[in-house]
């Protein structure tokens, strides 16, 4: 059994299916695939970016058939030290290695692994408890009971500490449970569509960057066949105190100071708040003031005498934060389960 259809889980899934092992189900919270990777009008509202040396990642879509392509940075980016201050005018290194998108948005990974073990899946049921049985687990949710010979959590560990396990799990692993930051839990994110890429017909290349501004990072989002235009970018989080229609606005005014009126023109307008997402963070959010320590040894192990393994992107030993590390979690949890 595994609980959550994340990158993770559903990499875990996929390729115990291509193992020909099919007995196995996957549980999910929300009624929808996918987790923290979430696409709406072609924009990513949740992760979104890969490296060159992401090579699980890489290995993973070339499996599933899926064509990845360079993030747009040609053209003046923009530095905003302080909104009171003239602006500052950079260019990307052209030899310097860039991020990649996936075709048709990140949810085409997520759709791809799913779309073979679509009848594994029980959207809509939410775990609460964890029980230790003579021949396996039984895992509680609102939608009934399942048993199952061993399970993998792949929930974010800070939600998968508010499970109730029995017996209880060592405080070895609570601890790391509790003190492993949620990645994506920090994030609020904008995106914007344009009938047409203005920026770039300034010489633009879309990047708004700096700390102070209502948006602190802002890319040029447009789609692989440069059919749809599309800003992205992530929202300051001391906006997050602000009602909607507040924030908005601040985001609109100050992309217009830098880009332009045509930013009002925008086609459509989406926000996305994963603070506030109850299956990504249910515990209050503290500020993320350094860079968080993922892949701890203690989810290296099996809990409830060989029954319980938690997976996932905060747990990989590389990459711990990326969805390269999801999908490094995922394998790595496949193979345990074969290996029984």
């Amino acid at each position: 059994m595994i609980l959550g259809a994340g990158l993770s889980g559903l990499t875990t899934g996929y390729i115990l299916a291509r193992s020909k092992e099919l007995g196995f189900v996957i549980l999910e919270a929300r009624d929808r695939v996918g987790g923290r990777i979430l696409t709406k009008d072609g924009i990513d509202l949740g992760a979104t970016w890969f490296q060159n040396h992401h090579n699980a990642m890489h290995q993973l879509m070339d499996m599933l058939g899926l064509q990845k392509f360079e993030q747009r940075s040609h053209g003046r980016g923009i530095l905003v030290y302080n909104p009171s201050t003239p602006v500052h005018y950079f260019e990307s290194d052209p030899n310097a290695s860039a991020a990649h998108r996936i075709a048709g948005g990140t949810e085409t990974l997520t759709h791809s692994l799913a779309k073979n073990i679509s009848e594994k899946i029980h959207l809509s049921t939410i775990a609460s408890e964890i029980l230790k049985t003579e021949h396996g687990v039984r895992v509680m949710t609102n939608n009934g009971i399942y048993e199952a010979e061993k399970v993998i959590v792949t929930l974010p560990p800070k939600l998968a500490s508010g499970l109730v396990f029995k017996p209880e799990l060592p405080h070895l692993i609570v601890n790391a449970m509790q003190q492993t930051h949620t990645w994506m839990s920090n994030a609020m994110k904008v995106g914007l569509t344009f009938r047409s890429p203005f920026w770039r017909e300034k010489g633009f290349s879309g990047m708004v960057m700096g700390q102070a501004g209502a948006v602190t990072e802002l890319y040029d989002h447009s789609s692989a066949t440069d059919t749809s235009y599309c800003l992205m970018g992530f929202v300051n989080e001391q906006l997050r105190d602000v009602s909607a229609v507040e924030r908005k606005a601040h985001i609109l005014q100050y992309l217009s100071v830098y880009l332009g009126e045509e930013v009002g023109g925008y086609v459509t307008y989406q926000e996305k708040d994963w603070s506030i997402d109850t299956h990504t963070t249910q515990v209050p959010l503290l500020p993320l003031m350094s860079l968080p320590q993922y892949g701890l040894t203690a989810f290296q192990s099996w809990y409830l005498e060989n029954t319980v393994l938690f997976s996932g992107a905060e747990t990989a030993s590389e990459n711990g934060g990326y969805m390269d590390g999801a999908v490094r979690s995922g394998l790595q949890a496949a193979a345990r389960l074969l290996k029984k």
